[in-house]
């Protein structure tokens, strides 16, 4: 009994490890962590953190929600496969891409740039600050001609749905909340870190992977906004590239061992089974 009660203590401790240690290396420096970094630097940092973090928490729980469906559909141990076969596969696609990588901050720059030029096209359609999705500015004429073209033209109701809903959601958080929770959410959405979410929560207790996911995300939450521009300066994204490689191939590892372990003890079971009857 005090055997069976460890082994779950110590999965519980993995679980949220893995977990913690996975949102870590897969989102320090990431364009979330930017997108956070650079709208806490225009609008209120606490505002910034509750609309980017309340972003990640619903991402984590829907992440981790589907992939405690998969067990349910599929045997558990061609879910530890598939775990380990994902962390396998995004292991060797971020040590190629590490390797690839120059020393310097030219690949954190280039993701700065882009995390400016989406926030800026956000800003650009929904308060008419006068900017084009690349981040340029629209000269005055344009602004006084095309821009009110632009707002005048009918626009489809999928789209007019999806700005009645933020607006409405805006009136009510403010709009630096909504920005925030809807540039991270979108951002994070079929991110690796969402698939890794979904592969833990199919071979882990689904609770424990979307706490160690939850604090993780809010360790990066804060240092984003609260110093974020400064520690993508600091930090070089060869080196995590290259670290969260190493870590994501030991977890397909260790998922495919555990799988190989449980297929084992299934094999086993029928043939102990008579002579303990």
């Amino acid at each position: 009994m005090s055997s069976a009660s460890d082994t779950k203590a110590e999965d519980s401790l993995q679980a949220l490890i893995q977990a913690f240690a996975m949102i870590i290396v897969s989102e320090i420096g990431d364009k979330t962590f930017l997108i956070a970094a650079i709208l806490a630097m225009r609008h209120p940092r606490m505002t910034v953190f509750l609309g980017a973090f309340g972003s990640l928490v619903v991402m984590s729980v829907l992440s981790a929600a589907m992939g405690h469906i998969l067990p349910t559909l599929i045997p558990r141990r061609w879910t530890q496969a598939l775990a380990g076969v994902l962390f396998l596969v995004f292991g060797a696609k971020m040590l190629m891409e590490g390797r690839q990588m120059k020393a310097g901050n030219e690949k954190i720059a280039e993701e700065m740039r882009e995390a400016e030029e989406e926030i800026e096209g956000d800003d650009a359609t929904h308060d008419g600050t006068g900017r084009r999705a690349n981040g340029s500015v629209i000269p005055l004429e344009e602004m006084e001609e095309g821009v009110s073209r632009l707002r005048d033209s009918p626009s489809p109701k999928t789209s007019s749905v999806v700005e009645g809903a933020r607006n409405f959601c805006s009136l009510f958080l403010g709009p630096v909340f909504v920005q925030a929770f809807v540039l991270t959410f979108l951002g994070e959405w079929g991110d690796r870190s969402q698939i890794a979410t979904i592969a833990l929560g199919a071979a882990h207790n689904v609770y424990l992977v979307s706490m160690g996911t939850i604090v993780g995300h809010s360790c990066c939450t804060a240092i984003a906004v609260i110093g974020g521009r400064y520690v993508s300066t600091k930090i070089s994204v060869k080196h995590v590239t290259l670290g969260g490689a190493c870590l994501f191939l030991i977890f397909g590892v260790i998922y495919l061992y555990e799988s190989l372990l449980s297929s084992a003890s299934e094999m086993d079971a029928p043939m102990l089974g008579p002579e303990h009857t």
